[in-house]
């Protein structure tokens, strides 16, 4: 049931990563990452900083030096599978001194590459003739040369502007303007690590909750059990419907909309969706094309529908592999309500070594499994 031995690859660099001397990597005492289903993921490095150590150039030094940024890659190792945990840039040292060891802590926190899309200001930016999606791939375009891969998703209803009229103009940074695309489309903006250490997804495009599973989650089965602790909360008091108002041109009224909660790319999770108990009502889409107005109202009734939490740790080696987030995953041995599919919303992972634990919460927007079994080795 083991994953195998574990194995920690460090790169870093100033703009592109190369693995680092065995010195550094022999140094790090612990690593964390968060992997979040719809924000930036984090990191967080602990090393000794002994005297003359290559931390205190490879780190420390660059830091102070015209190199804009000092990026990190974590890759992880379990039963022969590399995964890159997070390919991410360095935004704080801190050094902590340890007088009663003699030797000093260095701490590096940091979060995924969606931070070079904020240094700089691009106010005033136009895209004449752009549909949003086509103004996300342009900007995203910039960023090719570090490795990163754009996946964009049209936007249902949008249109490209009027290329004799006043072109759309950009407010902010890169990634405050995409963010704020991807809020009034109803998608998500997010950088996800690839499979090859240095390059990147950058996903922009509705919240996808449907896929193959992962192994799954085992509590309360004695030799089974692969979870330290798992415990789950339900909330139908949060349940909502989102109302948007759709403009009728040819009479001039309105009508409103109702936005089920459960959608093809936010399908059933269970047997028993609990009925809505509240009906926002979502100001200002009356001004938009009928398809915006709905996917704005499919992306606020996702935001509502999770009446299922889940809250666990594990241990990677009696997991049998890394639990990701962003997909799907089984549970088994948690009870006719809590039992089958769950979203991993976020994920972190606590790395020392000779050890790999991982917290994570599960969502679901639904009770009583709707599958006979779950999946209970990768597919």
């Amino acid at each position: 049931m083991g994953s195998g031995p574990l194995y920690l690859t460090l790169l870093a660099g100033p703009v592109y990563a190369a693995p680092v001397p065995k010195p550094v990597i022999d140094a790090l005492e612990s690593a964390q990452v968060t992997e979040s289903a719809t924000g930036r993921s984090g990191f967080q490095l602990t090393f000794t900083l002994a005297d003359r150590s290559a931390l205190q150039t490879l780190f420390l030094l660059a830091g102070d030096s015209p190199v804009p940024v000092l990026r990190v890659i974590l890759v992880v190792t379990t039963g022969g599978l590399p995964q890159v945990l997070v390919d991410g840039v360095i935004e704080h040292h801190e050094v902590q001194p340890a007088a009663a060891s003699g030797s000093a802590k260095l701490v590096v926190t940091g979060h995924d590459l969606s931070v070079l899309m904020d240094l700089q200001d691009n106010t005033g930016t136009q895209f004449p003739g752009q549909a949003p999606h086509s103004r996300v791939s342009t900007i995203l375009a910039q960023y090719s040369c570090l490795g990163i891969a754009p996946e964009v998703m049209p936007v249902p209803g949008s249109e490209a502007s009027d290329p004799t009229r006043q072109a759309p103009t950009q407010r902010g940074t890169d990634f405050a303007y995409v963010r704020k695309l991807a809020s009034d489309a109803g998608y998500v903006f997010y950088f996800a690590p690839g499979t090859v250490p240095g390059s990147s997804q950058a996903y922009f495009g509705p919240q996808v909750r449907v896929g193959p599973p992962q192994p799954a989650l085992n509590v309360n089965m004695d030799a089974w059990t692969n979870v330290e602790k798992l415990t789950f909360s339900y909330q139908p008091q949060g349940a909502a419907w989102p109302v948007v108002y759709i403009l009728n041109p040819d009479t001039g009224r309105t009508f409103e909309v109702p936005i089920p909660s459960v959608t093809p790319l936010n399908p059933a999770l269970g047997l028993a969706v609990p009925p809505p108990q509240q009906f926002p009502k979502l100001v200002g889409t009356a001004k938009r094309t009928p398809a915006e107005a709905v996917m704005l109202g499919v992306a606020e009734a996702v935001k509502h529908a999770d009446v299922v939490t889940g809250n666990g740790s594990l241990d990677v080696d009696r997991y049998g592999q890394v639990l990701r987030a962003r997909s799907l995953v089984g549970v088994r041995g948690a009870g006719v309500a809590f039992d089958g599919l769950h979203y991993v919303d976020s994920v972190t992972h606590h790395l020392k070594p000779g050890e790999y634990k991982q917290d994570f919460v599960l969502k679901r927007n639904a009770l009583i499994a709707n599958l006979p079994v779950v999946p209970t080795a990768p597919y």
